[in-house]
Order: C-alpha cells, then sequence, then structure tokens
C-alpha cells in the first residue's frame, strides 16, 4: 500500500486506532482530493486497488469533484473520466493482468460506481454522451455481473434524479425532463426488450437476478410508454411468475410490483379501464389466503388494493353508462378479496382504507335500493371497521402500563378511530337498517368470558355505541350497559372507556332513575374509584364528579352509601403518608371531594345531616394541615417539599369541597356552615403565617380565599385584612398579579363597601409596583423576553385592570387619601404614556376610560373650585392633546382595525366629557394650542367645536374621524385642504 492507500484505510478505522493518526489520515487525504489530478489519481486506484475502502473513497471522490469540478474541467479530461467510468461499469478490462473489477466488488462499491456514472449522466446527457445507454446494451450479453450493474445504474437514475419521492430543485426536474424525453426517443424500447429476454432467460438459472430486473422495471413504468410492458408478452409472463409456486417469493412479489405498477400508472380512464379488464387480476385472489407475513402476500396484497383504488376511480370519471357498468363489475369481483386483505394482511402504508370505503360507500348512496351484493358488501365493511377499530394486542401491556410506546399507540388509534367512525356513520346513513343489526350483533357478542378479547371487544362496543346514539336505538342498549359485568375491567382501556360511556349517556339516567344504583355502583367499586390502575381511579374520581354535577338531588337518598364506600378513598386521601402521588393536576383526586360537596351542599339534605357530613370531612384535612404545618417546620431539606405537598392537597380538598355551598345556604338559611368554613379559612390564614414564601402553599390558600368570597359573602370581611396583610407581605412582581386578582374580585363583589380596606392597602401596592414599573411604562426592549420582563409585564397589565376596576366602581377617591396623592403622579403619567403609546390597544382604550371616570368623579361643572389641584391642566394640556389628537394622528392609528375603532370611540367620549366639565377652558386650550400645533386649518377647527358643543356623538365621531385622516394626507404633502 502506497501512502494515499494507507490514510484511507485508517480513515475509515472505527476500532481501537490512535485519534490523531486518523486525523492526520483525513487530513492527507482532503489534501490529496484537492489536487488538480485528483480524477486521474482515482481512476487509477480503481483500476488496481484491491481494497474496497479505497475504491469507495476513489468512487466517492470522482462523485464529489464531479458535482463540484465537472463544468471547468477539460473536454479532453471530461472523456477521460467518461471512458473509464463507463469501461468499468461494462466491465471493459484495460490490457493489464493486474485490473481489477470494480463491478465484481461489494454491493456498497458497486452501488457508488452507478452513482457516479449517473453523475456524468446528469451533465452529459444526451447533448455531448448521447449514446451511453445504447452503448451499454451489447455489454448485457457478457452476463449477470454486467446486468446486475446495469440495473443499479437505472436505479441509481430514479434515484439521484428522476423518482419524485424524493425534493427536487427546479434544475434537477429540468434536467430529469431532458433525460426522460431523450430516453424515450432513444432507448427505453430497447431497453424494455432487455428486461424481458433476461427474465424469460434467467427466471430458473438466476432467480435473484431476474428479480432484480423487474425490480428496476418496476421503477419506469410510470412515465414509459404503457404498450412496451402492457402487452401479450410482458404481462402474461407476469402473471406466470407470480403464480409459480417454485419461485420464490421474492421473485414473485417483483412480479406482483410490475402489475401494481402498470396498475397505478396515470392514464386517461377510457384508457385505463380495458387496460384493468385485460389484466384478469381474479387469477390471483387465492394468493392473499397464504402466509400473511410472507413477502408474496404483501406485494399481492398491495396490488389487489392498488386495482381496486384505480377500478374506483374509473367508475367516478367515467360518465357512460357502458364503462360504469364495466368497472362496477370489476370491482364487485376483487372487493370481497380487498376486504379479506383489509381483515387479514398488513395494508399497504400508501393505501388509505378508509378513504378507499368512503369512496366506495359514496358511489352508493345515490342508488334507490342496494343490491344483494351490495348490502353483503356493506356487511364486510362494516366487519373491516370492527377489526381495524380494535388495538393491536401486541401493545396490550404497553396500553395498561401506559408507558411512552402505549402513549404514541393510545395517539395514533385515536386519530385513526375518528376517520374509521366517519366511515361508519357513512355506512349508516346508506344502509342504516344493515349498520344497526351488524353493530347489535357486535355488542351482544362483545360480551367475552376471555380478558384479552375483552380488551378489543368491550372499547369496539362501547364506540358502537356512540353510532347507536345517533340512530335512536339507546332505550334497549343502555340498560344492558349499566348492567353488564364484564371479565375485562382490569385493563386501564376498557374500565376507561366503560365510565366514560356511562357518563356519555347521563341524560338517559336523568330521564330513567331507576339505573342509579347500577351507576353508583360502577363508580364505588372496583370498576372505578377502587380499580387497581391509578390512572383509572383517578379519572373516575373527575367522571363521577360530571355525573354528581348533573345528578345532584337525585343523589341526596344515596348519600350514605356513596360516604361509606368511599371511606376508605377519603382516608387515603387525606392521611399524611399519601405523598408519593402517581398523578397531579386535573386527576389528583381532589374531584371526589368536589363530587362530595355537591352532593351534601344541596339544601334538600336536612340541615344536622348536612353540618355532619361537613364535619366528618373538614376535620381530617385540617387536622392534615395543622400536623402538616408542624411537621414541615421541623423537616429536612429532603421530607420537606413532601410534607407541604400534604398541606397542598388538603387545601386543594377543601376548596373543592366547598364548591357546593352556595352563599345563600351558608349565610342565610344555615349559618352554622357558614361557621365552619370560617373556622377552616382561619386555619388555612395560620398557613400564610407560617409559610409566606412557600409559592405553592400560597397560590392554593388564595385560592381558597377567592372561593370564601364567593362562599362567605360580607361574612369574609373580618379575615380580609389579616389575609390580605399576609398575601401583601414581601410579595414579588408574581405573587404581586395573584394579589390584584384577588383585590378585583373583592371590589367587583363589594363594591363601595371595600373602601376602608383599599384605602390602607392601594398605599402599599402602589409603592410596590411603581418600584419595578416606571412612570412611562415598560420599555419594548429587543432580543427575547426574559422570566422577570415576562412577569413585570403581566403585572403591568394587571396594574391596568387594577386601576380600571376602581375608578369604574366609584372608588377612586382611594386615590386622593393622605397616604395615596404620593402616587398620584406616577399614576396619571403611567395611564397617559400607555394611552397613547402602548401595543394592544384594549389597554389604551381601558386606560382612556379610566380618565373619562377620574375626569366625571373629580371635575364639577366649568367655573368650579378644583376637586384635585392641577388635575384639570393636566388633562387639557397632556392628555387631550397627548392622547386625542397626537396619538390619533400616527399612522399605526388603523381605523380599519375593530379594536381601535372602539379606542376612537372612547376618545371621542372623553372630548365630549372634557368640553361639558371644563367648558371654554378646554375649547380655548384646544383652538389656540393643540390645532394650530397640529397645523389644522381654523375653519376645520371651528367646524370641529361647533360638533363638540352639538349633541350628536355620532356625528362628531364621524367628523373628527375625517379630519384625522385629512390632516394625514396634508403631512404627506398628497392633499391640499380646500
Amino acid at each position: 500500500m502506497d501512502d494515499l492507500e494507507q490514510a484511507i484505510v485508517i480513515s475509515f478505522e472505527t476500532g481501537a486506532v490512535d485519534s490523531a493518526l486518523k486525523s492526520q489520515a483525513v487530513t492527507f487525504c482532503q489534501q490529496i482530493k484537492e489536487t488538480t489530478s485528483i480524477c486521474s489519481i482515482c481512476i487509477e486506484k480503481l483500476w488496481f486497488s484491491k481494497l474496497v475502502q479505497v475504491q469507495f473513497w476513489c468512487l466517492q471522490t470522482l462523485q464529489d469533484v464531479l458535482r463540484v469540478r465537472y463544468g471547468s474541467m477539460s473536454v479532453d479530461e471530461q472523456s477521460y473520466v467518461r471512458k473509464s467510468v463507463f469501461s468499468m461499469a461494462c466491465l471493459e478490462v484495460i490490457d493489464n493482468e493486474n485490473a481489477v473489477r470494480v463491478v465484481e466488488g461489494p454491493p456498497f462499491v458497486k452501488n457508488k460506481l452507478a452513482q457516479v456514472l449517473v453523475t456524468l449522466i446528469y451533465f452529459d446527457y444526451p447533448l455531448i454522451w448521447s449514446s451511453v445507454f445504447v452503448d451499454f446494451m451489447p455489454h448485457l450479453s457478457k452476463g449477470a455481473v454486467v446486468i446486475d450493474m446495469f440495473c443499479r445504474v437505472l436505479n441509481a437514475l430514479d434515484d439521484e434524479l428522476i423518482s419524485l419521492d424524493y425534493p427536487r430543485t427546479s434544475e434537477e426536474i429540468s434536467v430529469a425532463a431532458r433525460v426522460k424525453d431523450a430516453m424515450r426517443q432513444q432507448c427505453v424500447p430497447q431497453i424494455a426488450r432487455a428486461w424481458y429476454d433476461i427474465v424469460s432467460l434467467y427466471r430458473n438459472s438466476d432467480p435473484d437476478l431476474s428479480a432484480t430486473v423487474l425490480d428496476c422495471m418496476r421503477r419506469f413504468v410510470s412515465w414509459i410508454d404503457i404498450g412496451l410492458v402492457a402487452n401479450d408478452a410482458f404481462v402474461p409472463l407476469l402473471f406466470e411468475l407470480i403464480l409459480s409456486d417454485g419461485l420464490s417469493d421474492h421473485f414473485r412479489g417483483a412480479a406482483a410490483g410490475c402489475i401494481l405498477a402498470m396498475v397505478s400508472k396515470r392514464m386517461d380512464p377510457q384508457s385505463k379501464l380495458p387496460l384493468l379488464q385485460t389484466l384478469q387480476i381474479s387469477r390471483v385472489f387465492g394468493l392473499v389466503s397464504g402466509d400473511v407475513d410472507s413477502e408474496l402476500v404483501s406485494k399481492v396484497s398491495a396490488l389487489l388494493t392498488g386495482y381496486a383504488v384505480e377500478v374506483l376511480e374509473c367508475h367516478k370519471r367515467l360518465n357512460s353508462e357502458d364503462t360504469k357498468a364495466v368497472s362496477m363489475d370489476l370491482l364487485n369481483e376483487v372487493l370481497p378479496s380487498v376486504f379479506y386483505v383489509m381483515r387479514n394482511c398488513e395494508v399497504d402504508s400508501t393505501f388509505s382504507i378508509v378513504q378507499f370505503l368512503l369512496g366506495y360507500v359514496s358511489t352508493l348512496k345515490g342508488l334507490p335500493a342496494l343490491k344483494e351484493k351490495q348490502l353483503l358488501h356493506i356487511t364486510q365493511i362494516l366487519e373491516v371497521i370492527r377489526i381495524q377499530i380494535c388495538y393491536d394486542p401486541m401493545y396490550r401491556n404497553n396500553l395498561n402500563l401506559l408507558d411512552k410506546i402505549g402513549l404514541e399507540e393510545e395517539d395514533r388509534m385515536s386519530e385513526f378511530r375518528k376517520d374509521l367512525f366517519v366511515l361508519l356513520r357513512t355506512v349508516g346513513r346508506v344502509a342504516p337498517e344493515v349498520t344497526q343489526h351488524f353493530i347489535r350483533n357486535a355488542l351482544a357478542n362483545a360480551v367475552d368470558p376471555h380478558p384479552r378479547a375483552m380488551l378489543k371487544k368491550w372499547k369496539l362496543r362501547s364506540r358502537f355505541c356512540i353510532h347507536l346514539e345517533r340512530s335512536g336505538c339507546l332505550s334497549e342498549l343502555i340498560p344492558m350497559l349499566w348492567t353488564t359485568q364484564f371479565p375485562g375491567q382490569s385493563y386501564r382501556l376498557v374500565a376507561l372507556v366503560y365510565l366514560e360511556n356511562i357518563t356519555r349517556y347521563m341524560k338517559f339516567i336523568q330521564e330513567n332513575s331507576q339505573y342509579i344504583p347500577n351507576v353508583l355502583g360502577a363508580f364505588l367499586d372496583e370498576r372505578g374509584l377502587h380499580h387497581q390502575n391509578v390512572h383509572v381511579s383517578r379519572r373516575a374520581g373527575y367522571l363521577f364528579m360530571r355525573v354528581v354535577k348533573l345528578l345532584k338531588s337525585k343523589l341526596v337518598p344515596f348519600i350514605d352509601k356513596i360516604l361509606q364506600n368511599l371511606q376508605d378513598t377519603l382516608s387515603q386521601l387525606t392521611t399524611l403518608n399519601f405523598a408519593s402521588r402517581e398523578l397531579s393536576g386535573t386527576e389528583d383526586g381532589s374531584h371526589i371531594f368536589e363530587a362530595i360537596g355537591i352532593i351534601i351542599g344541596l339544601e334538600d339534605v336536612p340541615a344536622e345531616k348536612q353540618s355532619d357530613y361537613l364535619s366528618l370531612l373538614l376535620t381530617p384535612l385540617c387536622q392534615q394541615i395543622e400536623a402538616g404545618l408542624v411537621q414541615a417546620k421541623a423537616a429536612s431539606s429532603e421530607d420537606f417539599p413532601v410534607k407541604i405537598a400534604n398541606i397542598q392537597f388538603a387545601i386543594v380538598a377543601i376548596n373543592a369541597l366547598s364548591k357546593g355551598f352556595s352563599e345563600r345556604l351558608v349565610t342565610a338559611s344555615r349559618p352554622g356552615i357558614g361557621l365552619m368554613f370560617k373556622q377552616t379559612l382561619d386555619v388555612l390564614l395560620r398557613v400564610l403565617i407560617e409559610f409566606p414564601k412557600v409559592e405553592p402553599l400560597r397560590s392554593k390558600v388564595t385560592s381558597f380565599i377567592h372561593r370564601m368570597v364567593d362562599t362567605l359573602g360580607s361574612a369574609v370581611f373580618p379575615y380580609l385584612p389579616k389575609a390580605l396583610e399576609q398575601l401583601l407581605a414581601d410579595s414579588e412582581p408574581k405573587e404581586m398579579v395573584g394579589f390584584l386578582v384577588l383585590l378585583n374580585q373583592l371590589i367587583c363583589k363589594f363594591n363601595s363597601a371595600l373602601r376602608d380596606i383599599l384605602e390602607e392597602v392601594y398605599p402599599v401596592v402602589a409603592d410596590r409596583i411603581f418600584k419595578v414599573i416606571p412612570r412611562d411604562g415598560l420599555p419594548s426592549r429587543p432580543g427575547a423576553v426574559t422570566e422577570e420582563l415576562r412577569e413585570l409585564i403581566e403585572l403591568q397589565r394587571m396594574l391596568y385592570t387594577f386601576l380600571h376596576v376602581i375608578a369604574t366602581h366609584d372608588l377612586s377617591s382611594v386615590f386622593l387619601t393622605p397616604k395615596s396623592t404620593a402616587y398620584l403622579d406616577p399614576m396619571m403619567q403611567l395611564l397617559l404614556n400607555t394611552s397613547c403609546n402602548h401595543k394592544d390597544i384594549t389597554v389604551r382604550k381601558a386606560c382612556v376610560q379610566i380618565f373619562i371616570k377620574l375626569i366625571k368623579d373629580w371635575c364639577a361643572k366649568p367655573y368650579s373650585e378644583e376637586k384635585v389641584p392641577g388635575f384639570q391642566n393636566f388633562v387639557i394640556e397632556a392628555f387631550a392633546t397627548n392622547c386625542c389628537l397626537y396619538s390619533v394622528l400616527d399612522k399605526s392609528f388603523d381605523f380599519s382595525d375593530a379594536n381601535t375603532h372602539a379606542l376612537f370611540g372612547e376618545i371621542i367620549t372623553a372630548q365630549k366629557v372634557m368640553y361639558e366639565k371644563f367648558g371654554n377652558a378646554f375649547l380655548m386650550h384646544i383652538m389656540s394650542k393643540s390645532f394650530p400645533s397640529a397645523q389644522i386649518p381654523q375653519d376645520l377647527a371651528e367646524q370641529y367645536c361647533q360638533k363638540l358643543q352639538g349633541n350628536d356623538i355620532r356625528g362628531l365621531k364621524s367628523y373628527y374621524q375625517s379630519l384625522i385622516e385629512n390632516l394625514r394626507l396634508q403631512q404627506n404633502g398628497s392633499h391640499v385642504f380646500r
């Protein structure tokens, strides 16, 4: 080996080789690759080196160099490369006994040689090298080696240039069209004849070579003259091969692939239908009953489904009665085999079962009555749906454990089933009686004593119920659904679908209350809340809550039974050791408490029992919180999150429980219940005292306070100062957002009754917020938004809402208390800047509305004493000019946008209110300063004042918009006022 060969071998080494040496070898190879004589070097090595690594490197290098430098090579060098590569591919051995035959090398070397030859064809065929294919043909007589190489070249041509299965550039598409046109005119007939001769000659002596030729031919059928292959010579040969038992499945499958390519070729339906007739496809129907895992059955299955698709397409596109009859006969002939394939075989990925069956069923829609054969096909379609809708048993354990594979399979089947049920509904509309009869039988057979069958059949049964719901046949089937004991209940999917269906048909239960015990039994026993699979038991808790919401008072007689059956579940959920919960979020178990709260919170429950029930539930939860607080304070850093999680769940459970109790019940009719919730609120406020900075606890307690505001009403007032004080202590921007949300709820609930509390709280809130938010608002910063900035933006947005709620609930006097006046100026500057410049138009509108309300509250009629010194001047000079004029003049103020138009309406209202409150002071300012600064002509300004002093608000709005739009044109220099 010379240095280059050694370097190439080292660069390909994957085992224990010194990294520095390998890096040196790669560098050396790259240097050689960049020399001007690299093509000659590579060709010489290909003729004489027996090392496959060297052969592959040289071929890869040749391909890379040709792609980049071929156009800049000399004519002689191009000719040398073409002649050399072609000679290697055709087995033209040079006159040297040491010469190597590359075409006898391993497949990866031969494939790379074919790619190099195709690269040359890309550049030179047919303009420069027009005879490449014609010159190749005589060499096929050299035998299998050259024939194999010729097939590899044609396959590489398809892969690298012609096939549209890969993305192509516009240049590649143009070159492909050029190559195909030239081949059609020059050599395709000879190539097709060669395919036939080779397969005929080698079918017995070398079936693998014959299969290779057929696979190559299959690729070309789509763009060559169909008559070259779909003729009296080729078609009988291909069917003879397919039906020959003595040949390999691969060879027979290759022949089937060629027939499928002919069937799938894009043609005019008028020409396609006779072709499909002449194939006599029924000859291969029996082959699909063989081993479903064999290659032959797979190929024949693809052939039959592809054939059926093309026949159906012909039927759709042809209009004459004769051709429609012919196509329907062909379809009726092949459909039984297609249905067999759908039921028993692996369907080709390019074939859509649902799309094909929908297409067939649509051909039956317009028929006045279905014939016996069509009704049989409908039954077979329903059987296909029944089979396709079931999960593959191989995923049983994955689905039950719900691991990654199970989740992916469940998601895939969920999407596929949507399509299947579209098909089912379509079939039901075409043949309702057949469909209902089939579904009834399917449901009757679904209760199989074998649990593995249940995993498939129960899922099917429950899904078919949905179709029967639309056909009005539920009265006889739903009772069977409630009363059936099924052996597959231990499976997660079976149990979940069963419970989902019970919930789905609650309306039936509302009208037939005698089945309520059956429903409760399903949820309360091992089929639901006591299921061994935690995913099922938690989901059952959520579904049970939905059922309770629908049945409500109908469940009052069963309260004792419900609580008795849930005793162990509730005990588990309220145990401090229950920290390793497998689920969280919406199915964490809290829905059980919500369901119970809804039942026991009804006024139909006797007062004494209601109190006992609530005490039975609240007491252990409060004890869990109190004990948890003690343990959390003494816990290690590892145990602390567990203790906090227990406290957190108890708070969530109490919150959920309280949802069932109305304000009227706990404050008016049964105040004792209200007292119990007050005592619970006392306990929960201790959490804020003990752990004020633990965000999960803080958010859950805040959520409970929200709930108590709605539940206790004004009775919550004594607890608010303490609660608000704790929530406000050392609060970060994110926590302050939640605090403002609570204040907004309180203001909306209690209005002016909250004034005293708000006068104490607002100065603290303002002080915190205006320390982090500047008076001109948060600037728009380039680049990614950090989490800190995102929190400040959310806080600023919530501040606007808070100020708006205060102003619109007659509480603006809060801004004027001695403790609050220090924050009046930053608040006004922030509102002014936001009303003029904020990107969110709805926020700007809210700020304008705040100004309108403040003007109404703080400004009396003209010439009266100012309630807020300096406010009138600020509004006239700053707000009226900057917001009501300059911001509207900006081109970003888009009158065609609905939100912007609403903002403009508020600005008009603000101007009207300013005139009513400030009178001539407002008019004089805009006439003498604002309008002149905007270069508004005097006559137009006077017309505006006349409109403003009138009572036609719509006329004022229309005129002001026209004024602004004209002014914009004037500023652009494209319009002159007249």
